[in-house]
């Protein structure tokens, strides 16, 4: 057997019990963790090699693992710590240094999972929008025209321009931030793992999406299994309101492209908004919502329910989930002021809108959001090299 020189990083440690692994110097690997876990495979189980990692500060191992992504946190193993050592938070919290390890610019990354931080990343988007309505003139509600049927217009408070103007190029940055993360990881995964995937990526992709698309590696876990449901929920209302908004964008350009290119527009594009309510646009969108207000609901209520035996999450966990609250609440409130004519509600609650929206996808790559791209690549490559679940 070779010799091995180990350089442990204290204070990567550190940072892993700052981050919500205050438990993790209890482990003292009887291995009980990968006994019960339901997703860990019999040739190279987890998360006993994952803890020792941990304890001894190899974050180069860790973040070039598939494994800490393979885990899905159904806290089986938690529950089943014999020292209450929570193996399940421990590599949360080292998804979390990972998506910080990998994150262009990496001070954000830092920045998003601190709460040192959380009033100046709201601040950014706050002062955004208050700067274009600053230059329209639509800061005092007695001064944003109304509809032509008198009625609350949001296009009119702030239009579709300015709010595109605003969300493309965080649209981009996201896209761009995620890709050389990826990029960076993937790089890291091969290198850590001394192979290159098989061929047939493509195929493998396609399978992974299928496993993504059913949430089945939730059905495995034990303590916390209604989990499966709850996630279900909240990633197809995202789903519906991708699906929403680029319905809407179609409504809002599409008449303009067709005439540009000499064509009569279909009738069914309706233009600007507001959209009537029987509008099927209108009813995928109200469903989204409201179903993902019962999923994020689910999610709170199983974390609360399980936090005993599955911890109680980090910051990082609750900033997420407190978002994405906001986000399906304020959008549900806006249409409600709306439609009741209310506009000393109406328009700071779309205003609301308008910024949490901006916070949740401009962080994203940064948030607990990410972890839906870092382990649907950790699976393309644990699928691809051979390393099943």
């Amino acid at each position: 057997m070779s010799d091995q020189l180990i350089k442990p990083d204290l204070n990567f440690v550190k940072d892993v019990i700052a981050s919500g692994g205050e438990s993790l110097k209890k482990c003292f690997q009887c291995a009980t963790c990968s006994v019960v876990c339901n997703l860990s495979p019999d040739d190279k189980p987890f998360p006993r090699k994952e803890m020792i990692y941990a304890q001894w500060g190899l974050k180069d191992k860790l973040f070039s693992n598939p494994d800490i992504w393979l885990c899905h946190q159904c806290s089986d193993c938690t529950a089943y710590c014999p020292r209450g050592a929570k193996p399940g938070e421990v590599l949360n919290a080292v998804r979390k240094l990972s998506i910080q390890n990998y994150s262009v610019p990496r001070f954000l990354g830092k920045a998003v999972g601190s709460p040192s931080y959380l009033v100046l990343l709201f601040a950014i988007p706050v002062v955004v929008f208050l700067v274009l309505l600053a230059s329209l003139g639509h800061l005092s509600i007695s001064d944003i025209p109304r509809a032509a049927n008198g009625s609350i217009s949001y296009a009119k408070f702030l239009p579709s321009l300015y709010i595109d103007s605003v969300f493309m190029p965080i649209a981009i940055f996201a896209v761009v931030v995620f890709a050389l993360g990826i990029s960076r990881y993937w790089k890291d995964l091969t290198s850590g793992a001394g192979m290159e995937p098989k061929g047939g990526l493509l195929n493998t992709i396609i399978a992974t999406i299928g496993t993504i698309l059913s949430h089945k590696q939730f059905k495995k876990c034990e303590v916390t299994k209604d989990r499966q449901i709850s996630h279900l929920l909240v990633f197809y209302s995202f789903i519906g309101l991708a699906i929403t908004t680029a319905w809407a964008v179609a409504y809002l350009y599409g008449p303009a492209i067709m005439k540009l290119l000499g064509m009569k527009p279909f009738s069914w594009l309706l233009g600007e908004s507001p959209y009537p309510l029987t509008d099927p646009l209108k009813w995928l969108a109200n469903i989204s919502a409201l179903a993902l207000i019962v999923g994020i609901t689910l999610v709170v209520s199983n974390r609360l329910k399980n936090k005993e035996k599955a911890g109680k999450g980090s910051y990082f966990d609750w900033l997420f989930i407190s978002v994405v609250y906001l986000v399906a609440l304020s959008g549900i409130l806006a249409e409600v002021f709306r439609l009741a004519d209310i506009a000393i509600l109406a328009y700071p609650v779309y205003f609301i809108h308008l910024v949490v929206v901006f916070f949740l996808f401009i962080y994203a790559p940064f948030s607990k959001m990410a972890h839906m791209v870092y382990r649907a690549t950790a699976m393309v490559f644990a699928k691809s090299t051979g390393r099943e679940i």
